[in-house]
């Protein structure tokens, strides 16, 4: 690796740490990259899964004051982030990569309908739990949010762009809760997602360790630049955010 392709992946890594503090889809920074430096494609998302580890930490820090009063869902949620996110770093090494591909833009798709309908539905939600008498057991989400996240978790450990937009629709929808708060929990999941599937990997798998270090100290950094941004996002500016970086992302699975 020359000093311009490090220089190139250590700036991919910032922009990756950023993007997924306040978003996701940090990946689409960093993938492209390494497979323009030249390496393989497993090896990349690999590689690239394992530095984005510590950005996604450092954003979760940043987002403490957030997830205050969170900690049940954090277990609950992080457990099933957890089975998720191994059963997707196995099927990385199981399938081929192109398993994935049709479906995938049409996840993204759908998720940033919910995040754009998110407040309306949240409403008629609400509405019809206090009509059945179900506010409190909704606190959580039920089960329909716990097989969302295991979903979600599960293409978070095999790939994982826009894993972050998939969790701010489903969180944003079936949560009552502030979407910073739900951000907030978003960048705890992904720790436990891209750590199961780092930790897998390093055993499992090849890395080039050379760049999933330089991401990992660009996404450090990052991470702390997300969530100084993002919390200062109104929630009508992070919901547009989030479409134009879902937007994005299918774009370039469709053109890939």
């Amino acid at each position: 690796m020359s000093i311009w392709e490090a220089l190139a992946v250590l700036a991919a890594g910032v922009g990756a740490g950023t993007i997924n503090t306040i978003v996701g889809s940090g990946t689409l920074f960093t993938f492209p990259v390494l497979l323009g430096i030249g390496l393989p494609p497993v090896t990349a998302n690999v590689s690239n899964t394992l530095g984005l580890v510590t950005g996604n930490i450092s954003g979760a820090i940043g987002y403490r004051r957030e997830l205050s009063g969170q900690g049940r869902r954090v277990v609950r949620f992080g457990i099933t982030a957890l089975i998720g996110g191994l059963t997707g770093a196995v099927l990385l090494l199981a399938l081929p990569s192109r398993a994935f591909d049709a479906i995938v833009p049409v996840l993204i798709g759908l998720a940033l309908v919910l995040v754009v309908l998110q407040p309306r539905l949240a409403r008629a939600l609400a509405r019809r739990r206090e009509r059945n008498g179900t506010t409190d057991e909704a606190t959580d989400g039920g089960l329909a949010l716990l097989v969302g996240l295991l979903l979600a978790s599960a293409y978070g450990g095999y790939f994982g762009a826009a894993q972050g937009v998939l969790y701010l629709s489903l969180m944003g929808l079936l949560l009552r809760d502030d979407l910073q708060r739900v951000n907030a929990l978003k960048n705890v999941l992904a720790v436990v997602v891209n750590g199961v599937a780092a930790l897998f990997f390093v055993f499992a798998a090849h890395v080039d360790w050379t760049a999933a270090l330089l991401i990992a100290a660009g996404s450090t950094l990052g991470g702390q630049i997300g969530a100084r941004v993002g919390r200062r996002l109104p929630p009508t500016a992070l919901r547009g955010v989030i479409v134009v970086v879902g937007a994005v992302a299918i774009v370039e699975m469709l053109l890939k």
